[in-house]
C-alpha cells in the first residue's frame, strides 16, 4: 500500500478549526438536513398518484403525467387523483371528476360543483395567487376541465430559475463544509462535491425532455438520487469527522502529535 500524498498547505481539517466555526457548521447542517427532508416530502406529496395509480407510491409515470400530461384526463381530474387527493372527501372529489368527464355542463356546475368548490377550494384558488389555477366562477374552472397537457413551459421556466439559483447555493454551503473532511482518494472527494451541480442541471433539463421523450422520467429520478446520495454522504461525513472521529494520522503528524485539550 503506497503512502498517501501530503496534505495540501491550505487544507484544514475540522480538528484544526475553532469551536465557533464547528458550531456554526453544525447548526447549518442540522437546519439544511431538516430542509432537505421536507423537500423530499414535498416531491412525494406533489407527484405521487398523478398518473391515477397508487396515491401512496411515486412512480416514473407520475412524473410523465406531471410534465407532459396524461393526454386522456382533464387537468382537474389529474389534480384530484394526485396531489389534491387528500384535500376533498372522496364523494365530493368524485362528483367534480364525473362532472368534468361528462362535459362540464354549466347547469350541473351551479347545482353540484360550485358548492363544493366554494367550500373546499376558494381559500387557495380564488385568483389571488397567479401561480395556481383560478377556480372562481364557471369560466375559470371550465379551463381546467380541458385535456391535461402537463406543466406549461412558462411554469417550468419560472420553477427552473428558482431551482438553479437555490439548490446550487445549498450544495455550495454543504460542499464548503465537507471540503474540510479528510477523504481519500482526493478525486472521489472532488467528485462528491461536483456531482450535485451536474445533477441539478440534468434534473432541470429532464423536465423539458420528458415532454418530448417520456423515458427521461428515469433520468430525472436518477438525478434526484444522485443529489440525495451526495447530500447524505457529505452531511454524515462532515458531522462525524467534526465531532466523533479522531483526527487522521496525516493531520496529527502535521500538528506534531495529539491535539491538546
Amino acid at each position: 500500500m503506497t503512502d498517501q500524498p501530503p496534505l495540501h498547505r491550505h487544507f484544514y481539517h475540522f480538528s484544526e478549526l475553532p469551536y465557533s466555526m464547528r458550531v456554526l457548521y453544525t447548526a447549518a447542517l442540522l437546519t439544511l438536513g431538516a430542509g432537505y427532508l421536507f423537500a423530499l416530502l414535498n416531491v412525494y406529496f406533489t407527484y405521487a398518484g398523478r398518473a391515477g395509480g397508487n396515491p401512496w407510491m411515486l412512480s416514473e409515470q407520475d412524473l410523465v403525467v406531471a410534465y407532459s400530461g396524461s393526454g386522456t384526463i382533464s387537468r382537474i381530474e389529474g389534480a384530484l387523483r394526485g396531489p389534491m387527493s387528500a384535500m376533498l372527501p372522496p364523494d365530493e372529489s368524485n362528483t367534480i371528476i364525473a362532472w368534468a368527464q361528462q362535459g362540464a355542463d354549466h347547469a350541473a356546475y351551479d347545482r353540484d360543483v360550485k358548492p363544493i368548490v366554494d367550500k373546499r377550494c376558494m381559500v387557495c384558488h380564488d385568483g389571488s395567487n397567479p401561480h395556481i389555477p383560478n377556480l372562481f366562477g364557471y369560466e375559470n374552472i371550465k379551463k381546467v376541465t380541458e385535456s391535461d397537457t402537463g406543466a406549461k413551459i412558462s411554469t417550468l421556466v419560472r420553477v427552473s430559475h428558482i431551482h438553479m439559483f437555490g439548490i446550487p447555493f445549498i450544495f455550495f454551503i454543504v460542499g464548503t463544509m465537507f471540503s474540510h473532511a479528510y477523504v481519500r482518494p482526493v478525486w472521489f472527494k472532488c467528485a462528491v462535491i461536483a456531482m450535485p451541480f451536474v445533477g441539478i442541471l440534468v434534473d432541470v433539463s429532464s423536465w423539458y425532455m420528458i415532454k418530448i421523450y417520456h423515458p427521461f422520467a428515469w433520468v430525472e429520478i436518477l438525478a434526484g438520487m444522485v443529489l440525495a446520495a451526495c447530500f447524505a454522504f457529505m452531511w454524515v461525513v462532515t458531522l462525524y469527522q467534526m465531532w466523533f472521529s479522531k483526527p487522521p494520522k496525516a493531520v496529527l503528524e502535521r500538528m506534531g502529535g495529539d491535539i491538546p485539550i
